[in-house]
């Protein structure tokens, strides 16, 4: 925790739980990766925390933006980006919302099947745009092999299929630019990206005997933020990934871009949270013991779903023994637990109404926290 969260929850006298986000963190973070990947372009994943003030602050970094709909697009345009610095990475589209895109400026797209092609021609025609100037990619499968957060088949198609999707949009006039993977989300094994950039020279050769020049590889996002267990640095991911670059394509590296989220903003914020109850569901007094908080599952930490995701968390009473306990939520369905599979170590001498820190907690946290589930309020955030 940085001094100046410290800082803040010393001076805060609200209720209930919140986010707060240092944007000095942020800052370090995006220098860090700008000088990792020196020829690679940052696009932020804006679904990771799409605060206007992390925004703004990227868009003066000079960074670019991963967007998953209009609403996004219109967030990093309002933070001082630039159409040409926005790409609508999601390969699942409503043609008007393609068609609106196009009317805002942004000419860089994810497929990954025909359909969506044609629907961006259409686009195109519709909004008088020269399909040349309209930039696909096609997303090829990656199985994410290492990551704690593994992506499912939701997006994405075979790489072969890839060639034909790209040769697709080649014969509409639009130009077929390059191909996206995503290597699984809190990656922590810097050798992920050598398989799929295998994969993706393959395309560009392929695409290339049918006379198609393929420009640009996405790079995705998977660069972790640190909770329990050590990751590499963002340097290491930097060198691997070059390497992997160099032996797949040669002398003739393409354009790359990356799509860091929780990378970028995960470790620059802190869940402030309170304990609610404390209780046994046995007389047994070796039983563990459950710790009900006032935020869970449906409040923002939709990501310890299966216990994939296990934050750090710290309390005024760390130096005191600490015993098993299962963690849960506040809320009245059964399903918001976060952790019991693997019961949670906190000090005996926790007691009801004792603050708890739950760090790491900067991305994925208020994107996913319902609007009114039960009636508790959205997750506040504050970026300092």
């Amino acid at each position: 925790m940085t001094e100046r969260i410290r800082e803040f929850l010393r001076n805060r006298r609200e209720d209930g739980p919140c986010l707060v986000v240092d944007r000095e963190v942020i800052q370090d973070n995006y220098i860090k990766f700008a000088r990792s990947l020196p020829d690679t372009r940052v696009f932020y994943a804006v679904k990771a925390n799409p605060a206007p003030e992390v925004l703004s602050l990227l868009a003066e970094l000079g960074s670019c933006f991963d967007t998953a709909s209009v609403v996004e697009i219109e967030l990093a345009l309002a933070a001082g980006a630039t159409p040409d610095r926005i790409s609508f990475g999601n390969t699942i589209k409503k043609e008007r919302d393609i068609l609106r895109a196009l009317e805002l400026g942004v000419r860089l797209f994810a497929v990954d099947c025909e359909v969506e092609v044609e629907k961006i021609e259409r686009a195109g025609l519709a909004a008088s745009v020269p399909l040349a100037d309209i930039q696909v990619f096609c997303r090829i499968l990656c199985d994410g092999a290492g990551a704690e957060w593994p992506l499912s088949r939701k997006f994405g198609c075979v790489p072969e299929m890839a060639i034909d999707v790209l040769e697709h949009a080649h014969r509409l006039g639009l130009r077929a630019y390059g191909i996206s993977f995503h290597v699984g989300s809190q990656q922590r094994n810097t050798g992920s990206w050598d398989g799929a950039l295998a994969s993706a020279s393959q395309v560009f050769k392929a695409c290339a005997e049918r006379g198609i020049a393929l420009s640009m590889v996405n790079l995705g996002g998977g660069f972790p933020a640190k909770y329990l267990k050590s990751i590499p640095a963002v340097e290491a991911y930097g060198n691997a990934i070059f390497e992997a670059l160099s032996k797949h394509f040669g002398n003739h590296i393409p354009e790359t871009i990356i799509e860091p989220g929780r990378g970028m903003v995960g470790n620059a914020g802190i869940i402030e949270s309170e304990v609610v109850l404390i209780s046994r569901k046995s007389a047994d007094e070796d039983d563990i013991r459950w710790v009900y908080l006032d935020i869970g599952k449906f409040g923002g930490l939709a990501e310890t779903m299966d216990e994939a995701i296990r934050y750090p968390i710290h309390t005024k009473h760390d130096s005191d023994r600490k015993i098993p306990c299962i963690l849960a939520g506040p809320t009245c369905d059964s399903a918001d637990v976060l952790y019991e599979k693997e019961p949670y170590f906190l000090p005996v001498s926790l007691e009801i109404g004792d603050k708890v820190l739950i760090e790491g907690t900067g991305a994925y946290t208020t994107t996913y926290s319902a609007v009114a589930f039960n009636g508790f309020p959205p997750l506040k955030s504050y970026v300092i």
